[in-house]
């Protein structure tokens, strides 16, 4: 019998999504399901849809879930928002922005993209432009992605309702937050984001397959007023107290045990302590590869340095870099698992996930596994990523 051999220790988890699930969220997780008429799911909802509203801090919001992932809840937003031929405007943020847009196009949606420049956020002049040039008001929605993840970079969603606000154009603001949720500051009321929408597998820590969507008063009325066929993705059939019309059906149980207690790692630990926490595991990381750049061979693939995201960096690497072949080394020889480039980035670059359960030892020791596959793929690196990297943490209070 051929058994793989054991490897000692864990390998490191440092993709953007899925992240490392914490014990506690494992071992809630680990537990029988219930029957439907037992009150301790109805409970168990009512303590998740709570928890998910106080994070997004929102307090009149429909919070609705789904057993999806976010690729899954954006074909929600999209089925309840517009109707086959109805127009959203999309701000162009790299690969996400465009996959959420070809998404709705296959639904029958008109979509108005703005341009994306690699390496820079979303540009909010063009937006501005887009609705200011839509004297019939025909955009129903904006669809923002706060964090790309294959980008590494997070757009300014207080200037895109700025630019919606000045232009005086009736669109719903649509976030989709499920890279940035509980690692970047967000707040859905004081935003005045219309629809929210987020999944389990990043920053919540949970394994993928929960998806979740905030809905205003305003949006649900559009909601209610649109003629597109849905059923399993219908806000309003999911509106009310029963669990089994909450999810259309069964509600995926475990997994709503694994986000309670995650959402209460999250809040014992305090809400920004965690969003400190994510800044300095991002700050760590930004060091470490404007350290390496140094040789030349790899560099922040973002241009402007107040867009890096918290949630994850992208490296770019030089032409005669083989970014798929340094990841595995990494795994395979070094035990940390990093992404690859996705869409345009294919080939182009690799990502390192810094968000969900993490901590100072964790994030150093991801850095000194892909310094490591640098290393031993010859790649031009400056000496000082590790060291900077060390001087953030040692800096930090």
């Amino acid at each position: 019998m051929n058994a793989t051999p054991r490897i000692p220790g864990h390998r490191f988890l440092h993709s953007p999504g899925p992240t490392r699930v914490p014990d506690e969220v494992l071992n809630a997780m680990h537990r029988q399901p219930m029957d439907l008429a037992d009150p301790r799911v109805d409970e168990l909802i009512a303590s998740c849809e709570q928890g998910l509203k106080a994070l997004l801090q929102t307090k009149d919001a429909d919070l609705f879930m789904y057993a999806a992932n976010g690729h899954g809840v954006w074909e929600a937003v999209i089925a309840n928002v517009a109707a086959p031929g109805q127009t959203v405007l999309v701000p162009g943020t790299g690969h996400f922005s465009e996959s959420w847009a070809v998404q709705a196009e296959a639904m029958g949606v008109q979509v108005l993209r703005t341009p994306w420049r690699e390496g820079w956020p979303m540009d909010i002049d063009a937006i501005e432009q887009a609705l200011r040039a839509d004297a019939g008001q025909a955009i129903v929605a904006v669809f923002a992605v706060h964090t790309d993840t294959a980008s590494g970079m997070t757009s300014d969603l207080a200037a895109v309702r700025r630019a919606i606000d000045a232009a005086a154009h009736p669109a719903l603001l649509v976030v989709d937050v499920v890279a940035s949720l509980a690692a970047e500051p967000f707040a859905m009321d004081a935003l005045g984001a219309n629809v929210v929408l987020g999944a389990s597998q990043k920053g919540l820590m949970t394994p993928p397959g929960l998806g979740f969507v905030a809905v205003d008063a305003h949006a649900m009325a559009v909601a209610r007023r649109n003629t597109a066929p849905r059923y399993y993705w219908d806000w309003t059939r999911r509106q009310g107290p029963l669990s089994y019309r909450k999810f259309c059906g069964t509600p995926p149980m475990n997994l709503l045990m694994g986000l309670q207690a995650s959402l209460g790692l999250i809040f014992h630990e305090g809400l920004p302590q965690v969003l400190a926490r994510h800044q300095l595991m991002a700050r760590t990381v930004h060091a470490a590869v404007n350290g390496w750049s140094e040789g030349g061979g790899v560099r922040l693939f973002a241009r402007d340095a107040r867009a890096l995201s918290v949630s994850v960096t992208t490296v770019a690497v030089g032409a005669d870099v083989d970014p798929e072949a340094l990841r595995t080394i990494a795994r395979e020889r070094f035990q940390v698992a990093v992404a690859g480039g996705l869409g345009p980035l294919a080939g182009r670059a690799f990502r390192i996930g810094h968000l969900g359960d993490l901590n100072p030892a964790m994030i150093m020791g991801c850095l000194a596994g892909v310094e490591a596959a640098l290393l031993v793929q010859g790649v031009a690196i400056g000496g000082g990523g590790l060291a900077a990297a060390i001087r953030v943490l040692a800096n930090s209070s």
